[in-house]
């Protein structure tokens, strides 16, 4: 897909780059605490035979003071563990990654990016902590690395597996997300699943491998998420027009509804096009999904089939494809438009991670992009915002119906509505 012809809806304003920063900075103290443990269980590992009196010699001990380390992204707070050294051999737990001595570092804006996309292959991982710590750092070694990298893998397999009985979502967006990989798994992608609950929040729901964007990978997807318990279906699916989903969902979660993403749709029809057409042909899609009303939608779809149909077919039947699924938003509160009329928390979220994919000289694995993913997100969620309008969720939840955005009363609503609330 271009993306260099998608439009973005207009979000709440806040700065990108302080965004951003705040992303790379937590992901930072996350990551750091993460290799530092498995330097510890190295350590560990690495005199577990030495006993007194039985029992293991060199065991866990606490915790150091926290103390920050200076980055180019502010400070990061750290904490060292302990070793407590029974055997009296002097053997103490010295993090080759942060050592005593360290107070800033060379630039950690260039850590993140390594780290996620170079530095978990073993290979490349002294490139990493020369960013981190200079051109004289010590590296890890692969053992440790390795132990790193399981240990993401661990967490995304614990965490696919846990409970959701307990869990609603009213709206979910769901993409498949193509990485670099390498070629004999060039087929594979992963496929991301986003919702938002009763209170509005935006939650990681599914991140899985897929074979493209088969029904078959969607449905196992879908059937295991129902079986691990969210048997309430979702009242609006968004995505794009990849005819896997909607076919799994269909089956999975028949009462669901479907909502085609429009930066999708308008990326399809403009790829379909002479650029010299494509402005006038985006300020009439423009016209379709900001229309007030659904009549209207329908009227500016007219027009634009009716305008460029005889000298563009390909794109104009590109567009009036799935027509009632791209104005589905109409039926919900008015408030939630903007966010479900594309499956932008997914576009969003992973846009940057696939720009430097896209760059890395060498292909990384299936199982390395799956975890690297999988941990991006977890860091992307924290930061998520609310549902703008989240208190109309209630509503949707209970069915109540909305035309054009706007709650309607039952004694508004002529007979065949009635019939339906």
């Amino acid at each position: 897909m271009n993306h260099d012809n998608i439009f973005q809806l207009k979000q709440p304003e806040e700065s990108a780059s302080d965004a951003l920063t705040e992303l790379l900075r937590n992901g930072a103290k996350e990551l750091i605490s993460q290799a530092i443990n498995a330097e510890l269980e190295e350590l560990l590992g690495k005199y577990s035979e030495h006993k007194v009196d039985g029992k293991q010699a060199v065991v866990r001990n606490g915790y150091l003071p926290k103390r920050t380390v200076q980055t180019g992204l502010g400070d990061v707070e750290v904490q060292l563990p302990k070793v407590r050294d029974k055997s009296k051999q002097g053997i103490k737990f010295n993090s080759l990654l942060i050592p005593p001595y360290l107070k800033r570092t060379e630039s950690i804006e260039e850590l993140l990016p390594v780290l996620y996309l170079k530095g978990i292959s073993t290979g490349d991982f002294s490139e990493a902590l020369k960013s981190l710590l200079g051109a004289n750092a010590k590296g890890l070694s692969s053992g440790t690395i390795s132990r790193l990298k399981q240990c993401w893998q661990d967490e995304h397999k614990n965490w696919s597996k846990r409970n959701l009985d307990l869990k609603k979502y009213v709206y979910i967006w769901a993409d498949g997300v193509y990485f670099n990989i390498r070629s004999e798994e060039a087929k594979q992608c992963i496929l991301v699943v986003i919702g938002v609950n009763e209170h509005g929040k935006k939650e990681l729901l599914a991140i899985e491998e897929g074979y493209r964007e088969s029904t078959q990978s969607w449905t196992e997807l879908l059937e295991d998420i129902r079986h691990r318990g969210l048997t309430t279906a979702p009242k609006l699916a968004i995505g794009d027009g990849a005819l896997g989903f909607w076919k799994a969902i269909s089956k999975v979660y028949p009462e669901t509804k479907h909502q085609r993403c429009w930066v999708h749709k308008t990326a399809n029809v403009l790829n379909k096009l002479p650029k010299s057409v494509q402005p006038k042909v985006k300020e009439a899609l423009h016209d379709i999904w900001m229309a007030e009303t659904r009549d209207n939608a329908y009227k500016a779809f007219d027009s634009a089939v009716k305008r460029f149909g005889d000298k563009y077919p390909g794109a104009m039947k590109c567009l009036i494809k799935d027509k009632e699924q791209m104005l589905a938003f109409y039926d919900f509160p008015a408030l939630h438009w903007q966010h479900i009329r594309t499956s932008n928390p997914i576009e969003s979220t992973f846009a940057t991670v696939r720009l430097r994919t896209t760059k890395t000289r060498n292909a990384v694995s299936r199982a390395t992009i799956l975890s690297m993913v999988f941990k991006l997100a977890q860091s992307a969620e924290k930061h998520w915002r609310k549902l703008r309008g989240f208190k109309l969720l209630a509503d949707v939840i209970d069915g109540v119906i909305f035309i054009d955005g706007e709650k309607q009363e039952i004694e508004n609503l002529d007979s065949e509505d009635r019939i339906s609330a």
